[in-house]
């Protein structure tokens, strides 16, 4: 697989989340949910300042600065290793999950990086989940109900200090647990209930997708020592 071919999947995956995260930044409160199929599919709308699904190393601006830090750092090592595997030849299954593990940390790092220089913050929502469509949703809003672009500088925060855009929720089992069962007895139960963005979805992916197939994907279609064997170099060139 060529590594151009990895970027495109890359930028693909990053125009699709950065796609949706605008759009939801710019026409939802914070807060909002909108039914899109039924009650196991819905958008919702929050933002969070930690890792994927919300998760946090710190709740102080010197923690969210060093998450950014970190992300920035590994993306731009992410770019080198990605380079490296398909230099060495790797299976393109294992380049693809690359990609996508790429893609998912370069799309939540936009936002860490820039969201909090380009965007007013998002108003908190009164009327969160009450919405059974798309559109009864955008058709109550006002201009003022939700972000929008400022002049660069000017928005909400500071660099490396934005907030992450999530939206994806898939409760796809909300029921209350028998009184018997033991410590959650009558307690409300829902899975799936982490809310997410593409990103995330990447790079959940991708790496699910190593762990449980190691050994299919992890392994070398060719070599690329140039160690003068002819075997070895009509390999690389087929």
């Amino acid at each position: 697989m060529k590594y151009r071919n990895a970027i495109l999947i890359v930028l693909l995956i990053i125009v699709a989340d950065q796609a949706l995260k605008i759009f939801i930044k710019t026409h939802f409160s914070n807060g909002d949910e909108v039914r899109m199929l039924g009650s196991w599919f819905r958008l919702h709308f929050i933002e969070n300042e930690g890792m994927a699904y919300g998760l946090k190393i710190s709740e102080s601006v010197v923690g969210k600065i060093l998450l950014s830090s970190f992300r920035l750092v590994a993306v731009i090592f992410g770019f080198f290793l990605l380079k490296r595997l398909v230099k060495k030849g790797y299976s393109k299954g294992a380049i693809i999950c690359g990609s996508l593990i790429l893609a998912g940390a370069l799309g939540n790092l936009i936002d860490s990086m820039f969201y909090g220089l380009i965007f007013s913050d998002s108003p908190p929502s009164c009327f969160s989940g009450n919405y059974d469509n798309l559109h009864n949703m955008l058709q109550n809003h006002s201009k003022e109900a939700v972000a929008h672009l400022t002049s660069f500088g000017h928005g909400y925060g500071k660099f490396l200090q934005g907030k992450v855009v999530d939206m994806l929720y898939f409760p796809l089992v909300d029921t209350r647990m028998p009184s018997w069962v033991p410590f959650f007895g009558g307690r409300n139960f829902i899975f799936f209930e982490p809310v997410f963005n593409i990103a995330d979805a990447a790079i959940s992916i991708g790496v699910l997708t190593l762990v449980f197939f190691q050994k299919r994907l992890i392994h070398k279609t060719h070599s690329s020592d140039s160690s003068g064997d002819n075997t070895s170099d009509n390999l690389v060139t087929q």
